[in-house]
């Protein structure tokens, strides 16, 4: 019995063709709405970091939902680090302020953090409380990749620090947590994930 188990653990591991089809086109999708939040919040960007020193970190989470999405979706270890330098590399390859190799080294801290909240359960929760700590643990990631790449004369523990640090999870918690586990309910509710245990719990397949 406990070898029949661990064979069926195994299983549930391994990536087959539809999850890594549907992370990629989450990765490309995300990669698109990145890229133009990066176009239209750059004005903005400015007035908030004007307005309240460390307040833009509340638009972070604008570049954080791909990996929780894809972590809940497709529930396989690796997806959601996955999805974001998909969307990253897209990005960069479309053109932004950051340039290629940092845009993916931010993808892939801020897929770690989202992963790490999965990998802990060993990927055996699903929730919204678990999807919403990887959207505040991607946020934490942001965060601290900021300070180390482009903040190094800033206090960490400064009061921009920690009102960075503070917006830059509440939006996390919010873009890449709450309005992701909705998205992916009403995505389910469809139909369109039926090849998916996401897509049938929600279903009662």
């Amino acid at each position: 019995m406990t070898e029949i188990k661990n064979t069926v653990a195994k299983a549930n591991y391994r990536w087959r063709v539809v999850d890594i089809a549907v992370a990629s086109m989450i990765g490309v999708a995300s990669a698109l709405i990145y890229w133009g939040v990066a176009i239209v919040t750059a004005g903005p960007w400015s007035a908030l970091d004007a307005l309240v020193p460390g307040l833009p970190g509340i638009i972070n989470g604008l570049w954080l939902f791909a990996g929780p999405l894809a972590a809940i979706i497709v529930r396989k270890p690796g997806a959601a680090i996955y999805a974001e330098i998909v969307a990253g590399v897209l990005e960069a390859l479309m053109g932004n302020q950051w340039g290629g190799l940092e845009t993916f080294a931010i993808a892939l801290v801020q897929g770690l953090g989202a992963e790490i909240a999965f990998a802990v359960v060993a990927y055996r929760k699903w929730n919204l409380a678990l999807t919403m700590l990887s959207g505040v643990l991607s946020g934490v990631c942001c965060w601290a990749y900021s300070f180390v790449e482009h903040m190094q004369g800033m206090s960490i523990t400064g009061s921009y620090g920690i009102v960075y640090l503070i917006t830059s999870v509440i939006s996390g918690a919010v873009f890449a947590g709450l309005l992701m586990w909705a998205a992916y309910r009403a995505i389910a509710k469809t139909g369109a994930l039926d090849k998916f245990a996401s897509g049938r719990e929600v279903r009662g397949l």
